[in-house]
């Protein structure tokens, strides 16, 4: 984490968040019957950022290049990839029967760089709450279940944790309005603190509000306890990746300790690759991230 926490403060918070731990995902379905996967793969665009900011490949081109390219069949958005085109419905149309042509199911948008939900000054917060309304309505019209905000704050653990509860419940009451959730992402700051996040989605307490729980994004916390903290909430998992040993093993993540974590929770959901490496190419991050979700899928059990 980037901030420093203050132990008697938060230990106040982390008393409050204890009895979340089990409850089940708001995604959490039964054990899939036989012959079923464990859980279903999809692509985060951010493992193609690398590309798209050189202007190689545009978010119009995404569903194409996860089907083709990688066999994907699920797209993650990153909002900051047509942050012009939020309000544009001949945009979103084309994404949309692009998607559709190549059978692909748009599952969700990250959205960044639209204000701090927890910003301390109460009209700059109503502001940031209603930057992501558009978000929202572009999430809907492209078919997604959630949008994955962000939750950024100053002050106390115990102050940031009121004021992102605050701007994060108005944003999720409109996407319960249109059939969608709203989901934190672990995404440094406080927000890398799992039973700080779960906190916040105590105090939400709304079944639309829930977490994106990212295998990376963390600092001075250990993640395999945020992942177990954060997956009673979850509604989404990010399996990052940055580097892989010569067993195409995850260098920084133990990924059968942390798929046993998330499956245990009861998730069978869309597990997100997003690969953020440089020694691989963003293709072949992407390949050896699959690969590696495909191998423990079947040492536990099941396939993807």
């Amino acid at each position: 984490m980037t901030e420093n926490i203050n132990r008697r403060d938060f230990l106040a918070s982390a008393a409050a968040v204890s009895a979340a731990f089990s409850t089940r995902s708001a995604l959490a379905e039964p054990h899939p019957r036989r012959g079923e996967p464990l859980f279903r793969i999809s692509l985060a665009e951010w493992s193609l950022h690398r590309a798209l900011f050189r202007h190689e490949v545009t978010n119009l081109d995404f569903p194409a290049i996860a089907k083709r390219e990688y066999g994907i069949g699920a797209c993650e958005y990153v909002n900051q990839f047509f942050k012009d085109k939020a309000q544009e419905e001949k945009y979103l149309a084309e994404l949309n029967r692009r998607a559709a042509g190549e059978g692909v199911q748009n599952v969700l948008i990250m959205i960044d760089d639209e204000g701090a939900l927890g910003d301390p000054n109460p009209t700059r917060r109503t502001e940031a709450v209603h930057n992501h309304h558009k978000w929202v309505d572009a999430a809907k019209t492209l078919g997604c279940h959630s949008i994955r905000v962000n939750a950024h704050s100053k002050g106390s653990p115990d102050e940031q944790m009121k004021l992102v509860a605050d701007g994060l419940r108005r944003v999720v009451e409109y996407g319960a309005q249109h059939q969608l959730n709203v989901i934190v992402e672990n995404h440094g700051g406080l927000s890398s603190n799992g039973a700080w996040l779960t906190g916040v989605m105590r105090l939400v307490n709304h079944p639309r509000c829930g977490t994106l729980p990212d295998f990376g994004n963390f600092k001075d916390y250990d993640r395999y306890k945020a992942v177990a903290e954060m997956m009673p909430y979850a509604k989404g998992v990010s399996a990052k990746t940055h580097d892989f040993d010569q067993r195409g093993n995850c260098v920084e993540t133990d990924y059968h300790r942390m798929m046993k974590i998330v499956l245990d929770a009861g998730y069978h959901g869309r597990v997100g690759i997003e690969y953020e490496g440089t020694h691989l190419s963003e293709p072949d991050g992407i390949r050896a991230t699959k690969r590696l979700l495909e191998r423990v899928a079947s040492e536990l059990g099941g396939a993807t």
